[in-house]
C-alpha cells in the first residue's frame, strides 16, 4: 500500500471542466504543503500542459522527436528495460516543472494508439494494472504526497488503466440533466470494474463544476446533487468564473492571477477546502 494520495478525474463526458479541476486541485493541495504530480492522459492535445503554460516548449520537443521517454512509453513492455538503462534519467526525463508548484508528465501524441495497444494485450490485469506498477515502481520512490490523473472523457483502457492505479475517483459535473446520469452512470461502472475484476475503486468526490447560482436549475441541481451523493459530494462547489476561463486560456491557473475576481476568489477558496476534504477523505499526507 502506498500513503501517496492517487486521484483520477473522470466521467464519461467531455467539458466538464476535469482538465481544470485537476489543475486547481494540485495547485491547492500544493499550497498545502504538499508535493503534488499531475499526470496527463486525457488525450494528445496537452491541455493540462497548456494550462500551465508549458505546452509549446514540450511540443518542440515532442515534433523535434525528442519527448521520449514520455507518458505513453511507461505503458510499453520494454519500459522496465528503459528505466534500468536510463537509471533516474528515465523518470527524470517525463517530469516537467509548471511553475505553480506541482510537476506535470505531459500529455503525447502516442496517447491516440495508447487505448489500441492496451487493447491487444489479452490478460485483463496485465493491461489495466500497468500504469500502477509505474507508480508503484518509479513515481512513490520520488517521495510525492499526491499524483492526480487527468483522464479521457470516455470509457476506454486508458480510462479503466487509470482507475485501476489510482483507486479514488473525482467526477466533475456540471449542473444539468445529462451529468446526472453520467455521474449515475459512472457509479454504475466502477461497481462492476469491482465485482469484475476484485479492484476496489470508490467515488471519492463528486465535485460540482462552474455553478451559476443565479438560476433556479441550478440549484435545484446542486440540491439533487447533495442528496444523492451525500458521502462524496465536495463540501464547497466551485462558481463558474471568467477569469478562470481566461486565467487557464492565458496559461495558467485562477491562483496565478494578481487581481482575481470576486468569482475567481470564492473559486479558489472553493478548491482549497475541496482539497483538504480529499486529504481527509484519502487518508493521506
Amino acid at each position: 500500500m502506498t500513503d501517496t494520495i492517487r486521484l483520477a478525474a473522470f466521467i464519461d463526458k467531455g467539458g466538464t471542466g476535469k482538465t481544470t479541476a485537476t489543475a486547481h486541485l494540485g495547485v491547492a493541495l500544493a499550497r498545502e504543503g504538499l508535493d503534488v504530480l499531475l499526470i496527463d492522459l486525457a488525450g494528445k492535445q496537452g491541455d493540462l500542459a497548456k494550462t500551465f503554460g508549458v505546452w509549446g516548449e514540450y511540443r518542440e520537443l515532442i515534433d523535434a522527436g525528442d519527448a521520449w521517454p514520455n507518458v505513453t512509453t511507461v505503458f510499453q513492455d520494454e519500459w522496465a528495460a528503459i528505466a534500468e538503462k536510463l537509471g533516474e534519467a528515465a523518470v527524470d526525463d517525463l517530469v516537467v516543472e509548471t511553475g505553480e508548484g506541482v510537476d506535470l508528465i505531459p500529455a503525447h501524441p502516442g496517447l491516440d494508439s495508447l487505448d489500441a495497444d492496451l487493447g491487444n494485450i489479452d490478460d485483463a490485469a496485465e493491461r489495466y494494472s500497468r500504469l500502477e506498477t509505474f507508480l508503484d515502481e518509479y513515481i512513490d520512490p520520488r517521495g510525492y504526497d499526491a499524483v492526480l490523473l487527468d483522464l479521457p472523457g470516455l470509457t476506454n483502457n486508458v480510462s479503466y488503466s487509470g482507475l485501476w492505479a489510482a483507486k479514488h475517483v473525482l467526477a466533475p459535473v456540471e449542473m444539468g440533466p445529462f451529468e446526472a446520469e453520467q455521474a449515475d452512470q459512472l457509479r454504475e461502472d466502477l461497481t462492476q470494474m469491482v465485482e469484475a475484476f476484485d479492484v476496489e475503486v470508490e467515488l471519492s468526490m463528486v465535485l460540482p463544476n462552474k455553478v451559476d447560482t443565479r438560476t433556479k436549475l441550478a440549484e435545484e441541481y446542486l440540491e439533487a446533487f447533495r442528496a444523492e451523493y451525500p458521502e462524496a459530494i465536495a463540501p464547497e462547489y466551485i462558481p463558474y468564473s471568467q477569469d478562470i476561463r481566461n486565467a487557464v486560456e492565458g496559461g495558467q491557473t485562477a491562483f496565478a492571477l494578481e487581481e482575481p475576481s470576486a468569482t475567481a476568489e470564492d473559486a479558489r477558496e472553493a478548491f482549497e477546502a475541496d482539497a483538504r476534504a480529499l486529504v481527509d477523505r484519502l487518508g493521506g499526507a
